[in-house]
């Protein structure tokens, strides 16, 4: 039988989807042409739980390593694959589940308030997991006598305590090395430069306690989406991983945007690329399975999070 002969390879990814009963998951600041050929884009939690829903047997996620051990976690009955094994987080290295059992050991009736970019692993060890848009609303909801650890972003946890006014928090002191470059000083330079244009920035931002003040918006990447999308403001200076200004750019192409940071690229998150992802659907390479044993317990607090958002 002839090889098949596809002409572009948006051809030959439509041809894999349909013989795998696979999707593409990729996440905001995965490269344009990912995101173009992507069926659904969003943050990490917005694609498991989109994951969730989807009638596939195959899920290909394209962003990093711990989006896709919670799709896993999520999803325990569908193969999850990634395009490359290398797209880690260095902000998920941070913190091994060890720290977090020694913690625990130290402080018998403390809570454990994990944000999404961790591993499974730590998850498991884990009370409560968290996202940027929720992480204030589940930090209100513990009692105000129990001592919180907030892992592993310091400054989102710097953000959290100042909304809420919680004294009894103590912030793990990682980091997102994207997000941690970003200066208030250029911030405020660019304020100053264009000052029509409205600031929105992700609470992971190492500029986040000198420039709060500034800000027009603090959300999650998704956050931002829809609200660039809906703001009557034409212009916006956007301070996270420039990879959303893709999506920015291609629904709302009579506004502007302008990074704090161009450098601002994640280079764990650009090791996906179409030919990667084209392997991974044609071999079934690299599937990544959370082992049960972790599963059981990691979704204990990504569950009691979703319950927490749904109130009202």
């Amino acid at each position: 039988m002839p090889t098949q002969v596809y002409h572009s390879i948006e051809e030959e990814l439509r041809a894999l989807k349909g013989k795998r009963r696979a999707v593409i998951l990729a996440h905001n600041y995965q490269v344009g042409d990912i995101q173009d050929i992507a069926d659904f884009t969003g943050d990490s939690l917005g694609l498991a739980q989109k994951a969730q829903k989807i009638d596939a047997d195959v899920i290909v996620f394209s962003g990093v390593m711990f989006m896709a051990e919670t799709v896993s976690i999520l999803c325990p009955n569908k193969t999850v694959l990634v395009p490359d094994l290398e797209a880690g987080c260095s902000l998920a290295a941070m913190i091994r589940p060890e720290e977090v059992r020694k913690w625990k050991a130290e402080h018998h009736e403390g809570i454990v308030v994990a944000y999404v970019n961790t591993t499974a692993a730590v998850k498991a060890e884990s009370d409560y997991c968290c996202t940027s848009s929720n992480a204030v609303k589940v930090v209100q909801s513990i009692p105000t006598d129990k001592e919180i650890l907030f892992i592993p972003d310091f400054y989102l946890g710097t953000y959290v305590a100042a909304k809420t006014g919680r004294k009894n928090m103590t912030l793990w002191q990682g980091y997102c090395h994207v997000h941690a470059m970003m200066s208030a000083e250029r911030v405020l330079r660019l304020k100053r430069e264009h000052k029509n244009a409205e600031l929105i920035m992700h609470p992971e931002c190492g500029c986040l306690t000198k420039s709060m003040e500034y800000a027009d918006q603090i959300l999650s990447t998704e956050g931002m989406v829809q609200y660039v999308r809906n703001a009557k403001a034409k212009e916006f200076i956007v301070a996270t991983e420039t990879g959303i200004l893709h999506k920015m750019r291609k629904e709302n192409p009579e506004k502007t945007f302008i990074p704090v940071m161009e450098q601002a690229v994640c280079g764990y998150m650009k090791q996906n690329t179409l030919e990667k992802i084209v392997l991974s659907l044609e071999r079934m390479q690299y599937e990544i399975k959370v082992p049960e044993s972790i599963r059981e317990r990691a979704i204990v607090p990504i569950e009691r999070m979703l319950e927490v958002s749904a109130r009202d």
